[in-house]
Parts: structure tokens; C-alpha cells; sequence
């Protein structure tokens, strides 16, 4: 990993400080340049995954008209906001692990900030209405159709999506406002705002005090009904009267289970560690770097394998090639 000196802090004219020109961003702590590079083959692969992945999923859903209920339309929203999240986050991790270069503009460096926060925060909302999905379907069947109409969906996605732009607009600005006179050196990939509030030298009590409400009125409300829709959905499949119906019903969750376990428990260790306080080490980059890489590889995976008209479209196209 190239080198770079840090940079020194620039003044206003009444003499106060400012924000730097530039952020340099850092890969894993420990790992050589040689390490590094090679480590940018393996997340070009990632990314290929994830863009082809979620890329396949949208189309088919797109497509077959039949796929056009709740559930996959909530999927597609969700491979839509993992698209755009690897494409934000992936391709500069890659070009830095490759060539060593830092140095990532200050104002791009919070517009990476803002995406990755609000896109973070629609894929929670989307997870949520995906549990409230499972939950109506299977505690209330006969409302399903009625409650989650096509026009309830369409308004469900667009307050996914003006909550998580609402609610972090505010955080590049917040960070405008704080001078930067230590290091500006980002301990992460990318930019995220616990990590550049840290390099600030003035007071980022507003910051602080912003970034828990947004985090526990956001993620924190969206977990808790999540896990609250489940405990009410393994009471009513409990209810059913054979094992084989219970069985059946539940198998409609794993998917979307394993898509909650993959987001949460990165999105809370990361949350915890964060907030201990004390120097950014390995297992904070590693953390970090699992939230945000993980989910858009593994979803797609997860709901091709489990989806049967997802799996059963993508062999047909497959299929089709061989002959």
C-alpha cells in the first residue's frame, strides 16, 4: 500500500480550521502491498457475484409476470439496493488494494458516506416489510392479497426510500461543520461517519448524539419489529396441526432469515465496537468490511438456491444455452 504523508491541516482566513482536501483511505491493518493486490482478485470476484447476482434476479423478476406479488417485488427493491451499495463501496476498495492509492476527495469521500448510511438504512426497511410479508401470509392468509397490493408495495418502497435519504442527508453536513487537525487518514475501505467524526479535533457531540438516534430509530425500530414478526410467526406455524404444514410454512422464511442474520449481526457488532471507544483494530476493519461486502453476494445466492421459481427460471436460461 503506497504511502502517503498525512496531510497537513488547511486555515481559514480568521485563522480556524478546515476540512482537508483529501481523506486516504487504509486496506486490512497488518497486510503488506503484495498482500494487498492480491486480495483485489478475490473481491473483483465478489463484485462480479453481487452485480451479476442481483443483476439476475431483478431481470427475472422483471420479466415473468407471475413473480409480480409482494414477496419478489420486495426481492427485487432489495437486489436493486445491493447493487448499488456493491457498486458504491467494491470497485474503490479494488482500485486502492491494487494500485495504492489512497487519497479519496473530501466531498466524494461523504457522498460514498451518505450512500453507503442511507442504502444501509432502505435494505433494513425492505427487510422489515419482507418479514411483515411472511407475517401477514402466513398468520393472516386469506388478507395477504388484500393488505399487500400492488399499490401498498409500490408505497411501502417509496418510504423505504425516503426514510434512509431523510434521515443521514444531514450527516455530510454535520461533518462539514467540524474541523479536521489530526491525521486524515480513514482507518476503512470507505468512508463511513463514526470513522471520520473520530479525526476531527473539535467538539462532535452533535454527531455523536445524531448518529446513536438515527441508528436505534432506524436499524434499532426495524430489528425489533423484525424479531417481534417472527416470534409471532413461529407461534402460528407451532399452531398448524401437522409437522409437514408447519415445516412447509416455515421453509418460506429461511430465506429471508439468513438475509436479517447476514445484515443485523455484522450492522450490530460493528455498531458495539464502534462505540467502545479506543483505537480502529483489526476486528473493526473485519467487521466493516463483512457488513458491507457480504449481503449483496450472499443474498442473491441465498434466494436463488431457495427461491424455486427464481432456481427454476435461471435452469431454463441455462438450459436454453446448452442446446
Amino acid at each position: 500500500m503506497q504511502t502517503l504523508q498525512p496531510l497537513v491541516p488547511l486555515t481559514t482566513s480568521n485563522g480556524s480550521f478546515a476540512h482537508p482536501a483529501h481523506f486516504l483511505l487504509v486496506g486490512i491493518p497488518g497486510l503488506g502491498p503484495n498482500v494487498h493486490f492480491w486480495l483485489a482478485f478475490p473481491l473483483c470476484f465478489m463484485y462480479a457475484v453481487a452485480t451479476l447476482g442481483n443483476l439476475a434476479i431483478i431481470l427475472i423478476i422483471r420479466v415473468e409476470r407471475r413473480l409480480h406479488e409482494p414477496m419478489y417485488l420486495f426481492l427485487a427493491m432489495l437486489s436493486t439496493i445491493d447493487l448499488v451499495l456493491s457498486s458504491v463501496t467494491m470497485p474503490k476498495m479494488a482500485s486502492l488494494f491494487l494500485t495504492g492509492i489512497q487519497e479519496i476527495e473530501f466531498n466524494i469521500c461523504l457522498t460514498q458516506m451518505f450512500l453507503i448510511h442511507a442504502l444501509s438504512a432502505m435494505e433494513s426497511a425492505v427487510l422489515l416489510a419482507m418479514a411483515f410479508d411472511r407475517f401477514v401470509a402466513i398468520c393472516y392468509p386469506l388478507h395477504h392479497a388484500s393488505v399487500l397490493t400492488g399499490h401498498m408495495v409500490a408505497k411501502i418502497g417509496l418510504a423505504s426510500l425516503t426514510r434512509g435519504f431523510v434521515f443521514f442527508f444531514p450527516l455530510p453536513f454535520l461533518l462539514k461543520r467540524l474541523s479536521y487537525c489530526r491525521t486524515h487518514t480513514v482507518t476503512h475501505s470507505f468512508c463511513l461517519h463514526q470513522d471520520i467524526m473520530k479525526l476531527s479535533c473539535t467538539d462532535t457531540k452533535v454527531n455523536v448524539v445524531y448518529g446513536l438516534f438515527i441508528i436505534l430509530s432506524v436499524m434499532g425500530v426495524d430489528s425489533l419489529f423484525i424479531g417481534f414478526s417472527y416470534i409471532l410467526i413461529l407461534r402460528a406455524v407451532l399452531e398448524l396441526s401437522t409437522r409437514g404444514a408447519a415445516l412447509k410454512a416455515f421453509n418460506t422464511c429461511i430465506s429471508h432469515l439468513c438475509a436479517v442474520l447476514v445484515f443485523y449481526v455484522p450492522l450490530i457488532g460493528l455498531s458495539v465496537v464502534h462505540r467502545l471507544g479506543g483505537s480502529t483494530s483489526l476486528v473493526h476493519v473485519v467487521m466493516a468490511n463483512i457488513y458491507l461486502l457480504l449481503p449483496p453476494v450472499v443474498n442473491p445466492i441465498v434466494y436463488g438456491a431457495k427461491t424455486k421459481e427464481i432456481r427454476s427460471r435461471i435452469t431454463r436460461i441455462f438450459s436454453q444455452d446448452t442446446r
